[in-house]
């Protein structure tokens, strides 16, 4: 999902995105939403949340983590 996609759904959130990168900015989406701020933290491509709008952009932004090892 683009930033600009990511922005717009702050914003029906009421949510301000200011200058938050993409991360910071879905973790808080997820926070507002009640849910926990996971994204970007499975481990092994684990994760149960099939549902998840984020899933996919989720385990690309973890895999690139575990490469640079952040």
């Amino acid at each position: 999902m683009k930033l600009e996609d990511v922005r717009g759904i702050a914003k029906l959130h009421s949510i301000k995105p200011g200058k938050l990168s993409k991360t910071e900015l879905i973790k808080t989406i997820q926070i507002n939403e009640g849910n926990f701020d996971c994204f970007s933290a499975p481990k092994d491509s684990r994760c149960d949340q099939m549902d998840c709008l984020w899933r996919e952009d989720c385990f690309d932004v973890a895999q690139k983590g575990e490469l640079t090892g952040n």
